[in-house]
């Protein structure tokens, strides 16, 4: 191996080694640049990032604490979820530098991927062309321009990294260099789990190109060396196995059967879109137990085929087997045998595993008796490769700008696609499209419908629910009872329908019918803050201004903390009439600490703030704080507001606080 690599050195001007690197970032920028105008999407990115308080609001310590000790979107990857921390301290919530960051990162992937195999075998330009295809190939579309697949691009940098480290080590092996391979794969690993199947790859680089294999007792060194590394990728399952475990678990499994015959047929679509990439998708619906016996056998038998060659050509193709290898063993944890979600399969697994195809399809041309030492034919050829595949992902990346884009883009090249409908009337409810949301709701219901599958309770209950907001919304109490009432009986520990159907019986008056449903919501996730909030609002509706306290302080005091809440127990007791329940002090400590966080721009906040300074006897800063308030009412033309806030101003200006038994100060809770 050190042989190559100093023929590698000695052979390839350091201009042209910068030339190609040069060229791979502007290839891969000329591609995916365009996504920095992209939107966020309703697909996971509202869990990763912008609907997540801890995320949003940018790195702290308590930030950095929550993401090595919880899961996140039902993973443990604290590594992904402080990039998007440092994100959200950089740019906010603007997109565009969320966007940035992915294809910044993807860059780096590609050129440490073509320095790692061009250090490792001194092919320079088989190197490029291997680099070059990770870089702009349409299947990579997903993993960059998807921000919540963010911890594709991250993990893939470790992953490069890792690989790079460990061709260092295999030249001369040190501990100290062996320590930092192992650290930068537990980097890896808390990027994304995927990564577990990374010292299987080494030991298929140990084979090729570095060729520390020789004999059953160097087969039997590269394996102990490795221990430690397959230690760190079990304590990467367990964590995930603990991560994916909840009240609202992972979808049902489907039998055996069906999945491995997903999987058989998933490895040969994979090929087949990375040779013919056409109709991508965000989400491929699971084809369930509707595939055809040709297409199992017929897939199973290509599979087979290749591994068979694999192995014969071994010794005279070595790349052909690491590369096969690499593709096949880097695909077991999302083949779909282990079952994640409802896809069939998905593009975004594919952003490591096919490295692999794309070495053995270089090498393998490059081997070719007609092609050697033909560098203008090869030339040729890998120009009629990276051109059209450069403007597919090109123009694939225009389907994921917003939403609204992406989903009619997977309707429109895929069937019966349950997801599709769902995300799509998500976004219409977002752009309060009521209608057009409902119809694609009950498209979506028809299709989970027709499976009668268990694999199809999750998602079903979700329909439900969401069907069930809507005729909320459009007064129609009755029929949205009966829509959470459905969804409950799929997933009994459902906590949002639960505390969805609180709120139809808080509107409907049926208070304790609606203290029941918010009690076992919160025995689900009680952590909710706004479910606290909310059965606050119900006991004091009650009477029980006592328990109600209980709950906003618990709603404040929450993981996900509600600023709504604190503005809520501000207001009580900074006015509530019995003097047993009012607390100034602690009253004007919420207050301020809610105008703080809104950085003055809410009026309600604003009444409160003023009434917590009048019951501490600060009546100029009451009459301030009020005075402000007024003037943002009516700036908004909160009219009704505005109005209590005056009749507030005239107290203040008397001297007196304001007391009020009936939490008017409040916003609505459901």
């Amino acid at each position: 191996m050190s042989n190559l690599l100093r023929r590698a050195n000695d052979t390839n001007p350091q201009w042209i080694v910068a030339g190609v690197c040069i060229f791979l970032t502007a290839l891969t920028w000329l591609v995916f640049g365009r996504t920095l105008a992209h939107d966020f999407v309703n697909y996971d990115d509202p869990t990763y990032v912008y609907e997540n308080p801890i995320v949003s609001q940018g790195l702290t310590f308590h930030g950095v604490g929550w993401a090595f000790t919880h899961a996140h979107a039902r993973n443990w990857h604290p590594l992904t979820t402080i990039s998007h921390m440092v994100d959200c301290q950089f740019f906010g919530l603007n997109a565009a530098g969320h966007h940035f960051t992915n294809v910044f990162l993807h860059t780096i992937a590609v050129l440490v991927l073509f320095l790692l195999l061009r250090d490792m075998t001194g092919a320079l330009w088989r190197s490029a062309f291997v680099a070059e295809l990770f870089a702009i190939h349409p299947l990579r579309v997903e993993s960059v321009a998807w921000i919540a697949e963010r911890k594709d691009v991250l993990s893939g940098v470790f992953f490069m990294l890792t690989l790079w480290a460990y061709a260092r080590y295999a030249r001369q092996p040190s501990l100290r260099r062996y320590i930092i391979m192992s650290i930068l794969f537990a980097l890896g690993l808390m990027a994304k789990p995927m990564l577990v199947t990374l010292p299987f790859v080494l030991l298929l680089l140990d084979y090729w190109p570095a060729r520390r294999i020789a004999d059953r007792r160097s087969l039997f060194l590269v394996i102990t060396e490795k221990i430690p590394l397959f230690v760190l990728s079990a304590a990467s399952c367990f964590a995930t196995i603990i991560a994916q475990s909840g009240p609202l678990g992972a979808v049902e499994q489907l039998p055996f059967a069906w999945r491995t015959a997903n999987a058989l047929v998933s490895y040969v679509t994979y090929i087949w879109q990375m040779l013919w990439p056409a109709d991508l998708a965000a989400f491929y619906p699971h084809p369930g137990n509707h595939l055809e016996t040709w297409e199992i056998s017929c897939a199973a038998a290509i599979v087979l085929a290749i591994t068979f060659m694999a192995i014969i050509w071994r010794k005279t193709q070595p790349h052909l087997f690491v590369g096969w290898f690499w593709y096949i063993g880097m695909l077991i944890p999302v083949i779909g045998i282990f079952q994640i979600g409802l896809q069939g399969h998905a593009d975004r697994y594919t952003y490591l595993p096919q490295v692999g195809l794309y070495l053995l399809i270089a090498w393998s041309v490059s081997e070719m008796s007609i092609l050697r030492g033909r560098r203008e034919v090869l030339f040729a050829l890998s120009a009629i490769a990276i051109v059209p595949l450069a403007w597919r992902a090109w123009d694939h990346t225009a389907t994921w700008k917003n939403s609204e884009t992406l989903w009619k883009h997977a309707l429109a090249v895929t069937s019966d696609n349950d997801v599709a409908h769902y995300h799509l009337g998500l976004f219409f409810r977002q752009h309060d499209q009521m209608d057009a949301a409902l119809a694609q709701y009950q498209a979506a219901l028809r299709i989970q419908l027709a499976e009668r599958e268990p694999h199809y309770n999750l998602s079903t209950a979700l329909t439900y629910n969401n069907i069930a907001n809507i005729l909320m919304a459009k007064g129609r109490f009755a029929e949205a009872v009966l829509h959470f009432e459905k969804a409950l009986a799929l997933r009994p520990d459902f906590a949002d329908a639960r505390y969805n159907l609180g709120g139809v019986f808080f509107r409907q008056g049926r208070v304790d019918d609606a203290i029941a449903q918010l009690q076992s919501a919160l025995s689900l996730q009680p952590e909710d803050g706004e479910a606290h909030r909310s059965l606050g609002r119900a006991f004091l509706q009650k009477g029980s201004v006592s328990d109600a306290i209980a709950e906003y302080e618990k709603a404040v005091k929450a993981a996900n903390p509600s600023i709504v809440a604190a503005n809520d127990l501000a207001w009580i007791l900074s006015t509530y009439p019995d003097d047993s329940v009012r607390n100034g002090t602690k009253a004007l400590a919420l207050a301020r600490g809610a105008v703080a966080f809104t950085h003055g721009a809410v009026p309600l906040f604003l009444r409160t703030l003023a009434a917590a300074e009048a019951e501490t006897g600060h009546f100029d800063d009451a009459l301030k704080a009020a005075q402000h308030g007024l003037e943002l009412a009516r700036s908004q033309n909160n009219s009704e507001l505005a109005d209590r806030i005056e009749k507030d101003v005239d107290l203040y200006r008397a001297k007196n606080p304001v007391r009020d038994s009936s939490l008017i100060n409040a916003e609505p809770n459901f």
